[in-house]
């Protein structure tokens, strides 16, 4: 007993986590039987501590691999009270000890059989959910408490979205090399590439097969009128937690940082930043918010998100968020959606796709060269994304184009079925999950993000609409 004070009086005293692992070390040496209840007397030991101070810091160290440090304690007072004791009553004592030790984890957030189990059921029930389909348990259960509740984070969107198609999302930039035999297979079944195969990022034009001789990427000398066209990317920067992962206060001093590179941004294309952030200097009430979202230049509030608020990227609404808008309305940059940053440029009547290729470029070199707004970017991956579907680019490049024939109806399977050989992905005119033109007007952009430079996607967007075209023209 006098042991098990000693423990109680370090947790409670917040000792050191190589004082703890002092005290684990000696004592584990002399006892190891009891290794159960001993880990559970610590964390009883953790719970009275709990109800005198609200300081968690403390918990994690014990959690972290001393939790056993101060129960081996209670194993040697067991070892010397068995001879008086039935052995029905120490197996009393185990149970009732086990049952506090669940209710602890509970409440420190580290139980986390009901998601092991939700994953189990969604293997069978949804197997092409790749966050459940790549939960490797036997990994699972080689990490420590800490690396496990972070693992149940990044792959929680797909525990509770079973209809998921790929449900992970990355807390932190480095959690790609972190979690690599998690994530990687992930990666490479998601984008189809191999597994020896890394991301080179390249804007120059020059050199890159299928480039018109005049380097110019113009519609018109397609056949084409001038058209809708929109270049964006996501960016995260590496001084910051990726969305999921964020505080309220990460993302107000975030968007405290960038309104530096906006203020650049407007003295070269004009403009400003609405923020929806009640305590920023250009907050904007609900009104003009509003309009900023029907002239679908906003987001809108992602909690009606399920994919994204079990992510915890929709987190502390509507704090840290707004966008910037240039003075002509084609270059915005949306500030803390799923990413930091997604930056776009457009351009309603275009016939150079180079044009806004161009700007987006100038806009990113803009803003990364502001001190402390570097980008995370990774050797292996490229530039980093909340979500793995974006790595690599994090571009999308998209034209909005007139295809009736293969429209027929008001369905874009045909058109979809006609793309997808071509390396394309049709959406509807809002975006992903909406509705074609009804002129038959929809959404083109390359689908490859990963393994492929940004000079290679505007290209391949180029090429691709005219062999679109040509497909059309057959019918």
């Amino acid at each position: 007993s006098t042991k098990i004070q000693v423990i109680i009086d370090l947790v409670q005293n917040k000792c050191s986590t190589s004082t703890l692992n002092t005290t684990y070390t000696i004592m584990l040496s002399r006892v190891s039987g009891f290794h159960r209840l001993v880990r559970s007397s610590v964390k009883h030991a953790r719970a009275q501590h709990t109800s005198a101070s609200s300081n968690s810091g403390v918990f994690r160290h014990v959690l972290t691999g001393t939790v056993a440090a101060g129960a081996t304690a209670a194993a040697l007072a067991a070892t010397q009270s068995q001879t008086a004791e039935s052995q029905g009553t120490v197996f009393d004592m185990l149970n009732g000890i086990s049952a506090r030790l669940s209710t602890i984890e509970e409440a420190l957030g580290i139980n986390f059989q009901a998601d092991l189990d939700k994953v189990a059921a969604i293997k069978v029930s949804h197997p092409g959910n790749r966050a459940i389909k790549f939960f490797d348990l036997n990994y699972f259960n080689s990490l420590s408490v800490e690396k496990k509740k972070q693992m149940i984070k990044i792959a929680k969107s797909g525990i509770e979205n079973a209809d998921s198609g790929l449900g992970a999302y990355a807390m932190n930039p480095s959690d790609y090399d972190d979690f690599a035999p998690y994530l990687d297979p992930i990666i490479r079944d998601y984008h189809g590439v191999a597994a020896d195969k890394k991301q080179v990022n390249n804007w120059e034009l020059n050199g890159v097969e299928g480039l018109p001789a005049d380097g110019k990427l113009d519609v018109t000398k397609l056949g084409l009128p001038p058209l809708s066209m929109r270049v964006r990317v996501g960016r995260n920067l590496q001084d910051f937690p990726l969305p999921g992962a964020m505080t309220k206060e990460d993302r107000i001093r975030m968007e405290s940082k960038l309104r530096e590179a906006f203020k650049i941004l407007q003295g070269k294309f004009g403009g400003r930043y609405y923020s929806i952030t009640p305590s920023s200097p250009d907050f904007i009430d609900d009104a003009k918010y509003k309009q900023l979202v029907k002239d679908h230049i906003m987001f809108k509030d992602m909690a009606a998100d399920t994919y994204l608020s079990t992510a915890g990227i929709a987190s502390d609404w509507p704090n840290g968020r707004g966008c910037y808008v240039s003075e002509d309305k084609g270059f915005i940059i949306w500030v803390g959606e799923e990413d930091h940053l997604r930056i776009m440029c457009m351009n309603r009547s275009g016939k150079l796709l180079n044009d806004v290729f161009d700007r987006l470029k100038t806009a990113l070199d803009t803003v990364e060269s502001i001190p402390g707004l570097k980008f995370a970017h990774s050797d292996k991956y490229g530039y980093i994304t909340s979500c793995p579907t974006n790595l690599g680019t994090g571009m999308r490049a998209s034209v909005h184009i007139k295809i009736p024939k293969l429209t027929k109806g008001g369905s874009d399977a045909k058109a979809k079925e006609v793309c997808r050989p071509l390396g394309l992905s049709v959406r509807g005119m809002g975006g992903e999950h909406t509705a074609i033109g009804a002129d038959g007007t929809c959404d083109i952009s390359p689908s490859a993000r990963f393994c492929i430079s940004e000079a290679e996607i505007i290209t391949a967007l180029y090429n691709g609409i005219r062999n679109l075209k040509a497909e059309e023209d057959k019918l």
